[in-house]
């Protein structure tokens, strides 16, 4: 009885959040799973398939499918220089104009990328690459800011890691399924070189299909909950000055800024990785690692999903094991790599990778191995900051930041790939990266707690702001749906 009172104190006190109970305004059983977050979250899935989906499956060929990785590297280095600052814009102005027109202009700025790769393939045309790395970057931006928003805001707060995996893991469908078509058309080159132009014919294709699914997405004040409750509209009475103060006084709070080095440091090795399929593997070898990367980082999205909201373990406990986990891994796996590549630099003849040729294992499962892991760490961070903060507003800003500080390491790691270093000088630095991440990453697991907080409630004086709420391994009140929600 306690329990039905407090949840009614909570509804009657957060009138900025939820509106009126779905009983007041019937809606047939279609409209309920239309607007579902469920259904929201699928949505935006398949739009990263068709988005950054195919752009995984372009780059993890080796270099967008090119022989020689430089050019696509500096496209991709300015490609997450305009994330840098635009993710965290986008993020701000989702909380104006709104999450779904984001998302929309998300969808605009791929297609021209991957058109401008088959030109280059074609043609040999260069500024056309650098364009198309321009307009992916505006619309990497605008994507990434609304969806992850979507994907861990829509949802209540029990199931965020399955989210965040369906979201994540119907992203690398799209690798998945291009990498398949890359296979196929060019299954029979088993030397070096670069694939087939008819390749990027087929994924343009599918890129072109993220704009319609856009518009099925709902806004934030029209999704209905399982329980029938909405969200109040995020967007009303938002000054766009005022959401950049909050954006700052987000980055301040420990939380976010202990995470900075490991959202810069942690995949520097992507670079790396394009830059050693594209020197060592043949091209049908390469377009088999695209193929076998996009399995394993849908196992990491599907395995981390359901460990993350698994209850046999509180959520500081699920940071540490985590985080542990990540750390041996991939200490390990980069002293591999290490191994390999001292290997490969001073063969004679020149290595040439392909799965007919003996010693293909051993140079592949260690670039697998590092995908997965990649593909983890994206989950870990969007799970983490779904454990301090539980408002979309947020949580909108919050994944602006994360966008904007990785992108800060991708444009460094790629502008290094497009500046024609020795590969081991780059996995070095990889690796030296990585290792400056552990202290900081560690501290901020220390201060996952059992349950997020809303910022915007404590604002507005509706719920305690004391530090413990924001950290403090697991101290946070139970509420009303007992330790684990």
């Amino acid at each position: 009885m306690a329990d039905i009172e407090h949840a009614k104190r909570i509804e009657d006190s957060s009138s900025s959040v939820q509106e009126a109970p779905a009983s007041t305004k019937p809606v047939s059983r279609f409209t309920r799973w239309y607007r579902s977050p469920l259904f929201n979250v699928i949505l935006v899935g398949l739009i990263s398939f068709t988005q950054p989906g195919i752009w995984n499956a372009l780059n993890n060929t080796g270099a967008g499918g090119q022989q020689e990785p430089y050019l696509v590297n500096g496209a991709n280095s300015l490609t997450f220089g305009i994330m840098v600052f635009g993710c965290s814009l986008f993020g701000v102005l989702a909380n104006k104009i709104g999450l779904k027109t984001v998302l929309i202009i998300g969808t605009l700025g791929y297609a021209p990328y991957s058109a401008s790769l088959y030109v280059n393939n074609r043609y040999g045309t260069e500024w056309f690459v650098l364009f198309g790395g321009a307009t992916c970057g505006i619309a990497a931006s605008a994507l990434w800011a609304a969806e992850g928003s979507i994907a861990l805001g829509y949802g209540d707060v029990k199931d965020r890691g399955k989210y965040t995996g369906i979201w994540l893991g119907l992203r690398e469908l799209g690798q998945l399924i291009g990498a398949s078509i890359s296979l196929a058309l060019n299954v029979k080159t088993n030397s070096r070189g670069k694939v087939g132009y008819s390749t990027y014919l087929v994924l343009i294709a599918l890129q072109c299909l993220g704009l319609p699914l856009a518009f099925l997405v709902s806004p934030p004040e029209k999704v209905i909950h399982s329980d029938g409750r909405k969200q109040a509209d995020p967007t009303k009475n938002k000054a766009v000055l005022g959401e950049f103060k909050k954006l700052w006084a987000l980055v301040k709070r420990k939380q976010m800024y202990l995470l900075i080095p490991v959202l810069i440091g942690f995949a520097w090795n992507g670079t790396y990785l394009g830059i050693y399929m594209a020197k060592y593997f043949s091209v049908r070898a390469r377009t088999l690692g695209s193929l076998t990367s996009g399995i394993a980082a849908t196992f990491a999205n599907i395995f981390w999903g359901w460990f993350y909201d698994t209850k046999f373990f509180s959520r500081p406990t699920l940071a540490k094991l985590s985080w542990g986990f990540f750390v041996l891994t991939m200490l390990g796996t980069f002293g591999w790599q290490v191994a390999n590549e001292q290997l490969y630099r001073y063969s004679v003849p020149k290595v040439e990778l392909d799965w007919a040729n003996p010693g293909f294992g051993r140079g592949f499962a260690s670039m697998v191995i590092l995908r997965f892991l990649n593909e983890s760490h994206f989950m870990f961070v969007y799970w983490i900051i779904g454990t301090f903060f539980d408002d979309i507003e947020t949580l909108t800003l919050a994944v602006g930041i994360v966008r904007s500080f990785e992108s800060v390491g991708s444009c460094l790691a790629f502008g290094i790939g497009a500046a024609q270093v020795a590969p081991m000088v780059n996995l070095v630095i990889a690796f030296v990266m990585f290792g400056i991440t552990i202290p900081a990453t560690s501290l901020a697991v220390l201060l996952v707690p059992e349950r997020p907080v809303n910022l915007r409630k404590i604002e507005d004086g509706e719920e305690s702001s004391s530090e413990e709420n924001l950290g403090g391994g697991g101290k946070i009140a139970e509420g009303i749906d007992g330790p684990r929600a």
